[in-house]
Order: structure tokens, then sequence, then C-alpha cells
């Protein structure tokens, strides 16, 4: 199975700290948060790993280089535009090939995500073994987290593993999911999308599926949030 890091986004709410840095360069805990990414997916066997870019994209290839360095490989799709998460997957889809892929945000915090547990994200099979028409089989599987401050309603319901967007309670979208290549058919490469309608659209169709991830999560958003990872245990940032 293959990756892909999103980090093609350009940090608005981080200001001044992006003007000079890739959001997903910033260091928690003395490591760049996308660095905590790909260790976690080679710890997990996962060594091939597509990073799309925009804003200071050329620091991101710099710092990463081909992945050696991490025991992974590591190529770049390079946005002159940012295209939003469902436009950059699609433009990069000829590096990720036709098996399904685990995709995740570069910015955000999960350093015990066990990623081991994607392979089984997406069977072929029913639980007889017996093979699914493409038709029935789910097109996405999204690890969601409890909501967090900045999204108290959440996003997506969740029953039997399977998501809704009416059902409750809803849970928070952890921005690491799990996806079949044919989820973005009809999005042309360079074309400009939203992930939102186009999860919703599967969702509706009962395509997709999902679970709760519990362990440590933060989508690091603000400068105060980065200065709260970085604290002294049991001391508050700026105390």
């Amino acid at each position: 199975m293959k990756a892909m890091i999103l980090a093609a986004g350009r940090g608005e709410r981080m200001r001044p700290l992006t003007d000079t840095c890739p959001k997903p360069l910033l260091k928690v805990r003395g490591r760049p948060l996308i660095a905590w990414h790909i260790l976690n997916l080679v710890r997990a066997g996962i060594t091939e790993i597509v990073i799309n870019h925009s804003h200071l994209g050329h620091m991101l290839e710099e710092a990463l280089g081909d992945g050696s360095q991490f025991g992974a490989r590591i190529v770049y799709s390079h946005e002159p535009t940012p295209l939003e998460t469902a436009g950059g997957i699609a433009n990069a889809l000829h590096l990720l090939g036709d098996a399904p892929f685990v995709a995740l945000s570069g910015d955000i915090y999960a350093p015990y995500f066990d990623f081991s547990q994607v392979f089984d994200a997406l069977p072929d099979n029913d639980a007889r073994g017996q093979p699914l028409a493409p038709g029935q089989r789910d097109i996405a599987w999204l690890y969601m987290t409890p909501n967090p401050w900045h999204n108290p309603d959440g996003d997506f319901g969740l029953e039997l593993y399977t998501l809704s967007n009416e059902g409750t309670p809803k849970w928070n979208f952890g921005n690491i999911g799990v996806y079949r290549p044919e989820m973005f058919d009809g999005i042309a490469p360079g074309e400009f999308v939203k992930f939102g309608p186009l999860m919703r659209k599967f969702i509706a169709q009962g395509r997709i599926g999902g679970e709760v991830y519990t362990g440590p999560w933060v989508n690091v958003g603000t400068v105060a949030q980065l200065e709260e990872l970085n604290a002294p245990p049991g001391r508050k940032a700026g105390a």
C-alpha cells in the first residue's frame, strides 16, 4: 500500500510562522509534524509515500529529500495553485497506482496512530470470503475522533462501521482515511475540488465506512495549539 500526505495548504491561521516555513515542517517535540507521519508509516511497512505541496514546497523537498533518511521512498506532486484535498489527490493518482491507498493531512499530530490497521480497511471480499461486486465494496474508510473544540458538532454519524450524513451522535473526521482510486474518477488533473461534497455523496450511497480513533490527535491550526504541544509536561504554554 502507498500513502499520500497532504501538505499543500497555506496555513493562514499559523501566520507569521507559515510565512517562512510550510506548516507540516513546524516542529512538535523537536520533530516536524510531517516527520511523525513518515516514521509511523514506515514503522507499519508503508514506505512508498507521495507528498503534494504548493506554498514553500521546495522547503519540504529540501528537508525530506527522497525519503531515504526515514527508510522510505518519497515522490512529490507540486501544485502551482493549491487544489484542495480531492483535487490534490486526483492530481497525484498517477503516482498512487490502482490499489487502495491511505491519505492523511500533514498538519495533524497523531504520534501513536498505528498505520498497520489500514491494510485491511477496504476488503474486496465479504465476511464469507466471497468477492464483492465493485458497487458493493466500500470506496473509503475514514478514521473519526471525538469532537475537538474547533468542531464541537462533528462531521458524520457512525453506526455499525458505516458513516451517515445525518446520523447522531456525530464524530469528527480525523483527516486520515483509506481510499479506492475510483472515488476520484471524473476529477481532472489540476482541477480544484473540495473533499467534503465528494465524501457526502458516497456516504449517502452507503459506501464509506469508518471507525473511531481515541488516541492522541490534534489538528494543529493555531500558534497557541503548537505552543501548547511544545510546552514542558505539566506546564501550560506561556507559563
